[in-house]
């Protein structure tokens, strides 16, 4: 693609050695572009590099590198001297999405896109959806946290969002595979950094939010401010404003508040019988849940497999994007009964002893509350829970969730949860401030099994015996909630990322132990 038609998708471009057509700088030299990279290190000749600045290192301080490997072109945010034709632009990650989008034709014109945002909830309900469109004959690819997939082929994505670059590179391949439909998981941080202005949606799904990434926002406020983005400003602009629609989660209070300024049509799920999509008659157990769900396109029976009222939540907005998009209730009710796992979303791990075991990603205050909430009153036995907080993330989310875990469990077992570049125990400090106010009796391994009738936590830094001590500690009829990592298989220590996967973690130790769940002693 010629360097003219790109920069015809960028505003306040002002262009080194050009001459001005009165719409746009055209440069003298109207080089082919044969590619675009935000990286340095992925230049390759012809290409147009896009200098942005990250959180640890800026692009222009590579711009050099860029032209001695090949670029034609550099767009900047600051005015530098280089060997090839240069864009200054007032925010290159505007530019880079801009870019993007036309370099590959724009394709989230070409498809239904669905976008989901919210703290908690974005994955069970991309992969409701999904199963719901495939049901009803769609070509489906999905984008988001645990992978990106279409056509049978499943890719790893490094974030929830991927870079505007990535996203329409990943969107053109699903357009030209014949994907019709995407559903994207959309971030805050993929709102705020520019990554999805290009990407064209017909319906915007919010899910709820709470307490996360105050690292990065800086408080509440700010977070919900973004959020509100994509409905109040994406959802609105583009070449899709006029059919596009919006799905609220009326549970949630910022939900409501939403639903209340809404300039587009919208569909409000929630337990409420005001609400455009709500249930009734459900029963939930730690096997599922039963019940109905009625809609403007009639009532429908379901039976679910997963697990908690904040999947019924999940399972009410994936209901409102498919009657958004008049798919047959049948369809939809189909789609809900064939999801029947997600990975790390309350995922069970079989268990012949009795016990009940599941791992989930919860690792905000409010989704770790969900869960347990969820599970509390559907357990006969005890409630025992593993989790941390990541390191060199939000610190003030740390005794909120130790103090969620405190007052809802029985036991809760503290330990690391990618700690990163600070010190465990220095985190596991943090949680402890918040499990004392609720459950400030401490036990020591070598009270596991025998002596933990009483409330109180645990402390293991190392996870996997964590784990192990959870399941230990656990008798029939006792539910194990593995907390803070669901998908991952990973973990991240200092500056080391090694294989670590809960789930296998959770059925090796289950395995091992099955026989012996009533004999006395440590673990080992």
């Amino acid at each position: 693609m010629k360097l003219s038609q790109l920069l015809k998708s960028v505003e306040s471009i002002r262009i080194n050695s050009s001459k001005n057509t009165g719409a746009f700088c055209v440069p003298e030299a109207d080089p082919d572009i044969s590619s675009i990279h935000c990286s340095s290190r992925d230049v390759r000749p012809g290409g147009l590099f896009v200098a942005v600045r990250g959180f640890k290192a800026d692009g222009h301080d590579f711009i050099d590198d860029a032209i001695r490997r090949g670029a034609v072109a550099v767009v900047v945010e600051n005015p530098v001297e280089t060997g090839c034709i240069s864009i200054r632009v007032e925010n290159s990650r505007k530019a880079l999405s801009a870019l993007s989008a036309e370099y590959y034709e724009n394709p989230s014109r070409r498809m239904c896109v669905i976008g989901i945002t919210g703290t908690n909830g974005k994955t069970t309900t991309s992969y409701l959806i999904e199963r719901i469109l495939a049901g009803a004959g769609c070509n489906v690819g999905v984008i988001g946290t645990v992978n990106y997939r279409f056509n049978g082929q499943v890719f790893d994505n490094p974030m929830t969002t991927p870079e505007s670059l990535d996203l329409q590179s990943i969107l053109s391949d699903m357009c030209r595979a014949g994907v019709t439909h995407v559903v994207v998981e959309v971030s805050s941080h993929a709102i705020d950094l520019h990554r999805i202005d290009h990407c064209w949606m017909d319906i915007g799904v919010f899910t709820n939010l709470s307490h996360d990434h105050h690292d990065y926002h800086g408080d509440m406020d700010r977070y919900w401010a973004c959020k509100k983005r994509l409905f109040t400003d994406r959802l609105t602009g583009g070449p899709k404003k006029d059919r596009a629609r919006a799905v609220v989660n009326c549970n949630d209070p910022r939900g409501r508040e939403l639903a209340g300024i809404l300039t587009v049509s919208h569909l409000t799920s929630g337990h409420c019988v005001d609400n455009d999509i709500h249930p009734v008659s459900v029963r939930s157990g730690l096997n599922g849940m039963t019940g109905a769900i009625v809609t403007p396109k009639g009532r429908f029976d379901f039976q679910s497999p997963l697990v908690g009222n904040h999947n019924l939540e999940n399972i009410m907005c994936a209901t409102a994007a498919g009657v958004a998009l008049d798919i047959p209730v049948e369809k939809i009710k189909a789609g809900i009964e064939t999801t029947t796992r997600v990975p790390g979303r309350l995922e069970p791990v079989p268990d012949a002893s009795g016990r009940f075991v599941y791992v989930d990603y919860a690792h905000t205050p409010d989704a770790l509350e969900n869960v347990l909430r969820s599970l509390r009153p559907l357990t006969d036995g005890r409630m025992i829970c593993v989790f941390g907080c990541g390191g060199d993330r939000d610190v003030s989310k740390r005794p909120e969730m130790g103090e969620i875990a405190g007052t809802l469990c029985d036991l809760a077992v503290v330990t690391s949860d990618n700690p990163r570049t600070e010190n465990p125990d220095t985190i596991i400090e943090q949680v402890l401030e918040g499990v004392r106010r609720t459950s400030p009796r401490q036990f020591n391994a070598s009270d596991i099994p025998g002596h933990m009738d009483k409330k109180g936590c645990l402390v293991e830094p190392d996870r996997r015996r964590a784990i192990e001590l959870a399941i230990r500690a656990a008798r029939p009829g006792d539910t194990v909630l593995i907390a803070g990592k669901g998908h991952e298989t990973y973990q991240i220590i200092g500056n080391t990322t090694i294989d670590f996967d809960d789930v296998e973690e959770a059925h090796r130790i289950l395995m091992h132990h099955s026989a012996s769940i009533d004999q006395p002693g440590d673990c080992g």
